[in-house]
Parts: structure tokens; sequence; C-alpha cells
């Protein structure tokens, strides 16, 4: 299996930063590299280096193999506008990353499973491909069993402190939502240099 199944905070000891929306991630611990030489190495990143662990970054924030992330980012070359930006646009359109951001998921993970196990619901109709792309105006709404539903109330109440992005609309009941606009630069939270990417790919 190709996508990377194992521990998310060591990923995030690698990257020296927290991805994985954990509140007890590793790395606070261990601010560290894994490995039985992590500590003893102190490398100095080329220019090279610093643009692929970006995009290492981000891939593996939003959950994207190299194909696919490629894909998103000549699809955002090719739209009018800054192609860094349009590239991070596009990735907080992907479905699964909605349903984080709502606060319907602890993390990314989860809100990809919940969207291939069929409980996504766009428009009335089901949606079970992750990276579909949300529109403004469509409606957002989570199906499932008693059990499900008890799960989500769960997840809901330790994300309360999660702010969710000015161009999504929860409603304080139940679990639906409404996309009212599109996804600027500073709805992205997290830190994040584009222009590494960008630099990187335009070689």
């Amino acid at each position: 299996m190709a996508r990377y199944t194992g521990p998310a905070s060591r990923i995030c000891r690698r990257l020296g930063q927290c991805i994985c929306n954990k509140k007890k991630c590793a790395i606070g611990k261990r601010d560290f590299p894994p490995g039985q030489h992590g500590q003893a190495r102190k490398v100095k990143m080329s220019d090279y280096g610093l643009q692929l662990r970006e995009k290492q970054k981000v891939k593996i924030m939003y959950g994207l193999m190299e194909k696919q992330f490629r894909k998103t980012f000549v699809q955002a070359s090719r739209s009018p506008g800054v192609t860094g930006v349009k590239l991070l646009e596009l990735l907080e359109r992907r479905l699964d990353n909605v349903i984080f951001r709502l606060g319907f998921a602890s993390t990314r993970r989860q809100a990809r499973q919940w969207v291939g196990h069929g409980h996504v619901q766009v428009d009335g109709r089901k949606v079970d491909i992750p990276s579909f792309s949300v529109q403004p105006t469509q409606a957002i709404r989570m199906v499932g069993k008693e059990t499900f539903v008890k799960r989500l109330q769960e997840i809901r109440e330790t994300m309360q402190e999660r702010q969710v992005p000015k161009w999504l609309q929860r409603k304080e009941e139940g679990f639906e939502a409404q996309v009212i606009g599109l996804p600027s630069r500073d709805d992205v939270q997290f830190p994040i240099q584009e222009s590494l990417i960008v630099e990187l790919y335009s070689k």
C-alpha cells in the first residue's frame, strides 16, 4: 500500500513541525528527527532541500500522493491568479478537508475515512470521493447510524475550540453546513511557504 499508514507523529518529527493536528503530538517531547541518530543529526538544508520539505509537508498534511499533488499543482498553474495561492485554495476545497475544518472529524485522516465510508452528502447526494471540490452554495450533511451520530457528537464536543473558516457556515444544531464562498490565503492558518513549492515545480 503506497499511502503512509504509520505513526503520524513520526512524520511531524521528521519535518520539524506538528502537522497531525493531535493534541498529544510526540514532537512536544522529542523535538528531533526519529531514529537512532536523530539527536546527533544536524544537516544544513540546501535550497532544493527546503523546497522539497515544504512540498512534502503540504502533501502529507492534506493526505495526497505525488501524482495527485502534481495534478492539483498543474490545475492551479492553469487557473487565473497567483499559482501558490490557487494551489492552497484547491487543497482547502477538498471534501475531506472541508469536513475536518467544520469540526466533524478530529483529523484529516478521519475525515477522509468518513467520506470514503459514505457518511457525507453534498446537496442531498452521497459523495464518497475525498478529492471532490466543493462549490459555493453547496450544502453538506453528515449521515449515519445512531452509533456514528454519537461519535460525531463526541468529536464536536472536543473540537469546540476549532474555528470554522469564514467561507464555511456550520449550523448550530445537527451536523449540517453550507459553503458560502471560496477560501482565501488568510484562511490557511498553518504556516506554509507556497512559493517554495512553486519554485520546486518550476525547475
